[in-house]
């Protein structure tokens, strides 16, 4: 046969995905997954400590990854970018700032790749159940009380509802394909975070089923057995996963104007079907005043629902008069921005004497934190 007659395959466009062990794996397993019209050659890691250094198994990676795929550290991006002729760059990965993606897609622009995001409809997952999406503008806006509320409406009309959380696989990736928390014994036997526990021991409390994982067509498909609503928990500012058939999403007065300059936040507010400012009791008029603006610049058809943020300590008699030490959202609290949380004003407001600065004591990770985030000095922020 003539050679100028052979079919040859074209090569594979060489990607690299930046991320934070959530967005990344998804948008992995959603578009690039089983397709050789790519070759993702590595994962990049930040926010998140302890992920840089492991590898996307083979058992979620796909046949066409038989060694799985290197999760190496984003200080390593510009060095891999020309290494490995990657020509394609993606983030994947929420709560940066917009001043933040255009330095990273610089950094990506000189080294020789151009930089991409992908979008809802790309990323998305259909669901054959109604699907109700909690989402925000930031970080630690209030999205898990949120979320819990909506819940307790549907559960108290006779809906069988099944939450599924933003994904938190800092452990075994394999493992964590789908985690399925019914009990306190599961978080137990499935060695849940700190950070993870936080958010699913209110949905267990509330007698719900919470998934989470890695591989979110498998975690949608067993939450669909047995739910006749899905209520998608987001996490950070991130847009859902599942296409929502309501999506709403919390703006914090408490620091106005990060409704607009925020990614993917202020796609969510762009995007959203109901707009709610959270903890309108402790903003001042003026910030809730620009926040408004903010809303009506963006998203004028959407309906806008002004909510107060109503802390509760059970035992208020063991803080008044105390020393006491805060342990708030790790996410909240560090590319967040937050110097302090809802923990902080509860002290506050219960009196007591002193709050402990987290950063004079600190060891290991968490001392780690303290350092990358200096903003942070007397919280101490919840890691895995």
């Amino acid at each position: 046969m003539n050679d100028k007659n052979r079919s040859t395959a074209p090569t594979p466009t060489r990607v690299v995905i930046m991320g934070a062990a959530g967005r990344d794996f998804h948008n992995f397993n959603v578009v690039f997954r089983d397709n050789p019209q790519y070759q993702v050659v590595a994962f990049t890691a930040a926010q998140i400590p302890d992920i840089a250094g492991r590898t996307y198994p083979s058992s979620l990676a796909g046949s066409l990854y038989p060694q799985g795929i290197p999760i190496l550290e984003e200080a390593e991006l510009v060095s891999l970018v020309r290494r490995e002729n990657v020509q394609w760059v993606y983030l994947a990965y929420s709560d940066l700032s917009h001043l933040e993606v255009m330095h990273k897609a610089s950094i990506v622009l000189a080294a020789g790749a151009s930089f991409g995001l992908l979008g809802p409809r790309q990323t998305w997952l259909e669901s054959s159940r109604p699907v109700v999406s909690i989402g925000a503008v930031r970080t630690g806006v209030g999205k898990s009380a949120l979320s819990r509320r909506v819940a307790r409406f549907f559960l108290q009309r006779g809906r069988k509802v099944v939450a599924v959380r933003h994904p938190m696989p800092y452990g075994d990736l394999e493992r964590q394909r789908v985690q399925r928390f019914a009990s306190y014994a599961d978080l137990a036997e499935q060695q849940a975070t700190i950070e993870e526990r936080e958010e699913y021991e209110p949905w267990l409390k509330l007698g719900m089923v919470v998934y989470a994982g890695v591989d979110y067509e498998q975690i949608l498909r067993r939450a669909e057995s047995e739910a006749d609503l899905i209520l998608w928990d987001g996490g950070n500012n991130d847009f859902p996963l599942f296409r929502p058939d309501l999506h709403l999403v919390l703006v914090d007065p408490h620091r106005p104007g990060h409704e607009l300059a925020y990614h993917p936040g202020e796609a969510n507010l762009r995007m959203a079907d109901v707009v709610i400012i959270n903890k309108v009791d402790s903003a001042t008029p003026e910030q809730l005043a620009q926040v408004q603006a903010n809303i009506a610049s963006a998203n004028p058809a959407a309906p806008v629902i002004l909510a107060d943020s109503v802390l509760t300590v059970a035992q208020p008699e063991l803080v008044r008069e105390k020393k006491v030490a805060v342990v708030g959202d790790g996410p909240t609290l560090t590319h967040g921005g937050m110097a302090f949380g809802a923990g902080t004003i509860a002290a506050r407001r219960l009196g007591a004497a002193s709050i402990v600065p987290g950063s004079q004591y600190a060891v290991g990770t968490i001392k780690a934190a303290y350092q990358q985030y200096p903003h942070l000095k007397t919280e101490i922020p919840a890691l895995g």
